[in-house]
Formats: C-alpha cells, structure tokens, sequence
C-alpha cells in the first residue's frame, strides 16, 4: 500500500468535510433554531476521544514499508516477536506478525506496536 494509497481517503474525508461545512454557511442566511438546540444538547453529553487513524492491516508485510506508509509523525516501536529479544535496527530485514492495535481498530495511543521476526522466519 503506498502513501498515496494511505492517504487517499483522509483526504477524501477532509474535503468531504470542509465542502459540507462551507455550504451551510451561504449566503448570510440566519441558522435555523433547530440548530442551535441540537448544538446545545450535543455540547451536554460527553464527547468521544478523537480518533486520530485506523490501523492498516499490515499482518506479513515488510516493517520497514510499514513504517514509511505510517509517516513520520506516527511513533512507531518494533517488537521481536520469535522470543530472542533482539533489538530491530534495520526494520526492512523484519516481517510484520502482529500489530497493537489491531488490523482495522482506531490508533488512539502510541506508540502502535509491531510485533515482527526477521525475513524468512515463521511469525509462529
């Protein structure tokens, strides 16, 4: 998955969103009533964290492409999945195993975990 790939939807999405926003706000025609009463009982319940991103599925791929696509304002640890405890300095040598959070589950804290063992070795 490229970068592109990546950020194709967030893009979308933004858009999406700031179109939607500026449309509302034509012309200089007053918000209807029903608006603000919708704002004011939104503003009373609690408000959910943001999310910030979705896990990819990144189970079998290369660390170190993972890594690249994630950019570099994800904080990204390497875990040495196979026991040994090795330190993963080069992360293009790694296999992606496991992640933290989950393939398809919200990024709501850091650092997102990859659990790797080297190229050619079982994730098992």
């Amino acid at each position: 998955m490229t970068k592109r790939q990546f950020l194709g939807p967030i893009v979308a999405v933004a858009l999406l969103a700031s179109v939607t926003a500026c449309a509302g706000a034509g012309a200089g025609h007053p918000a209807p009533a029903a608006t603000a009463t919708a704002s004011a009982s939104a503003s009373a319940s609690p408000r959910p964290q943001p999310v910030t991103a979705v896990m990819m599925d990144l189970i079998g791929g290369n660390a170190g492409r993972a890594a690249e696509q994630m950019g570099p304002d994800t904080e990204v640890a390497f875990k040495d999945m196979s026991g040994k405890g090795r330190s993963v300095d080069e992360p293009a040598g790694w296999k992606i195993c496991e992640t933290r959070p989950g393939p398809n589950q919200q990024i709501t804290g850091y650092p997102v975990v990859l659990g790797v063992v080297r190229v050619g070795e079982s994730c098992e």
